[in-house]
């Protein structure tokens, strides 16, 4: 199961963190079709956000087409996204880049930057 965290300060509305993280979870195969969603009660008891918005991010994911509501029983995951597993000898790579740039002195947002102009470069045109 999927723990949301909520970065009240990051300017991104609450409900589209936990849509993104739901989709990073689906990239990552730790979400996988068939598993259930946290309740939205769940999800309210574990970040302190409105039910609404959370409603509202499990709606949001069922337009796309990546989960389903049963009533009475939850949200399920219909679909997964991408092909980049937790476990992936990439991402062993990645942290050991990311632990190379933060002992160079880098902040996150400098990362962030750099990896970002690395990703429009090499994927250009093929952003969601």
């Amino acid at each position: 199961m999927v723990a949301y965290r909520i970065d009240r300060r990051s300017g991104v509305a609450t409900y589209l963190q936990i849509v993104q993280q739901t989709k990073q979870a689906l990239r990552l195969g730790l979400l996988r079709p068939g598993d259930r969603l946290p309740t939205a009660r769940e999800v309210v008891a574990a970040t302190a956000v409105n039910p609404n918005t959370v409603l509202k991010a499990y709606r949001e994911l069922e337009r796309e087409g990546l989960v389903e509501a049963r009533r009475g029983l939850g949200t399920f995951v219909r679909r997964t996204l991408g092909a980049a597993p937790a476990d992936s000898p990439l991402r062993t790579e990645l942290e050991q880049w990311a632990e190379r740039a933060r002992a160079a002195g880098l902040e996150r947002d400098d990362v962030a930057a750099l990896f970002t102009s690395v990703l429009d470069k090499h994927f250009e045109g093929n952003q969601e």
